[in-house]
């Protein structure tokens, strides 16, 4: 009887230990998952403040250009896209105020860039006063061509935006119209597939207003989808030569290839942009924030049409790259 109750009392004693260490491991991993949710949110404060002081820089930027005036071109200061860089590197101001590597400053990276919009043909454009446009859908039938995209695509794209543009201005009465977009990607809803939507992504913008393309800044295949007789030798000629000159006017670009001079007009085409992409990535640690925000420049005031942040802080550097 005393051997039973000793091996009873061993095996409640166990089982007291059992519990207790499995008490303790719980309140631990409740201890570990608050500091890792506090160190989160600490990391998404600061980096929506730092990137949101990039954001203000960038408008600055924009604003001094503007300041200067005349046409938008890729040699501008607002086209030189910032490399990865310490974010010491901006706060130290002199020997003096330099950060020592071991802070916490040293151990961020911030990069970025502008884009301008109008270097891309714009969604909106296909539809002018309730009906598609001539001019903007040959641009486009151009571009689709030389992708290799299904016309049938571009077609829809267009019913359904003339669609969705008479029901919002007869405020959404009919409830099969498709919505307007405001995003790229939206354009799905339109009628774009996935694959279109991967290949058109770099050539194609939606902006709130009707734009010309900037033809500073737009790629060679813009610039032979908005040009309606222009063959992609001559695009590609049109282009290099911005490399030696920006041009000034659209007589400018008339001039380096004649041939097209008279097809040159300030509703298709242009030399000065309003529409601009400010990209932003900081990188802290294993955590990395990215965010995107589209900006309307009129005169000297520049003022952002929308935001959107995105990010994965369980994916190391190395591998967005």
């Amino acid at each position: 009887m005393r051997v039973r109750h000793l091996g009873a009392a061993l095996l409640t004693a166990m089982l007291t230990v059992a519990l207790v260490a499995s008490m303790a491991a719980a309140a631990l991993w409740q201890q570990w998952r608050g500091v890792e949710v506090e160190v989160a949110e600490r990391t998404r404060s600061q980096s929506l403040w730092v990137l949101t002081g990039a954001l203000d820089w960038a408008r600055l930027i924009l604003r001094e250009d503007a300041r200067a005036g005349g046409a938008d071109h890729l040699g501008e200061p607002w086209a030189v896209p910032l490399e990865e860089a310490r974010l010491s590197t901006f706060l130290a101001t002199d020997k003096a105020t330099a950060t020592d590597t071991t802070e916490v400053s040293a151990q961020v990276f911030l990069s970025g860039r502008i884009t301008d919009l109008q270097g891309r043909l714009n969604v909106m454009n296909l539809v002018e006063n309730g009906k598609v446009s001539a001019p903007w859908l040959l641009a486009f039938s151009r571009l689709f061509e030389q992708l290799g995209l299904p016309p049938a695509e571009l077609t829809a794209v267009a019913e359904n935006l003339r669609f969705a543009q008479d029901n919002a201005a007869e405020n959404g009465s009919s409830p099969l119209a498709p919505l307007l977009p405001q995003r790229v990607g939206q354009l799905r809803w339109l009628g774009l597939s996935e694959v279109s939507l991967a290949k058109l992504g770099g050539y194609i913008t939606v902006l709130p207003a009707r734009t010309p393309v900037n033809l500073n800044t737009a790629s060679v295949a813009v610039l032979y989808a908005a040009i309606p007789t222009l063959d992609m030798a001559q695009a590609q000629r049109l282009a290099s030569s911005r490399q030696s000159g920006h041009f000034r006017t659209l007589l400018d670009a008339g001039k380096v290839a004649p041939e097209i001079g008279g097809e040159l007009t300030e509703a298709l085409h242009s030399v000065n942009s309003r529409f601009f992409e400010v990209q932003g990535r900081l990188r802290m640690e294993q955590a990395v924030v990215e965010e995107r925000s589209v900006v309307q420049r009129e005169g000297l005031n520049v003022r952002t049409l929308w935001r959107e942040r995105g990010g994965n802080p369980a994916v190391k550097p190395a591998a967005l790259q």
